[in-house]
């Protein structure tokens, strides 16, 4: 759960009905391309979080800062702070817990 790798710009997400889930590719610097399926927003210390399943058969979430930027789009923020990813992760850990 520790990908921190960059992805470029805004996401605006794959039209989906509401049983079906939300998609977004991420692009990183390398030109890599991964297909992930939007899990979920969550808040953490008063900033908004995005969790992304990557379509790739690992047991990987990929945890961005979120931020809406207008009607259905938003954009992901990079996490460079170790002590901020570090309390996103253990939010994420704690909501997906209380799921279960």
């Amino acid at each position: 759960m520790t990908d921190k790798e960059k992805s470029n710009g805004q996401h605006t997400p794959d039209t989906a009905t509401e049983e079906e889930a939300d998609f977004l590719t991420l692009e990183f610097d390398d030109g890599t391309e991964v297909e992930c399926e939007i899990m979920g927003v969550f808040d953490c210390d008063g900033k908004e979080y995005i969790a992304l399943i990557p379509d790739d058969k690992s047991d990987d979430v990929f945890i961005y800062g979120y931020k809406e930027v207008g009607d259905d789009e938003f954009e992901l923020v990079d996490i460079d702070d170790d002590e901020e990813f570090e309390k996103a992760v253990a939010e994420f850990d704690k909501l997906v817990a209380e799921e279960a």
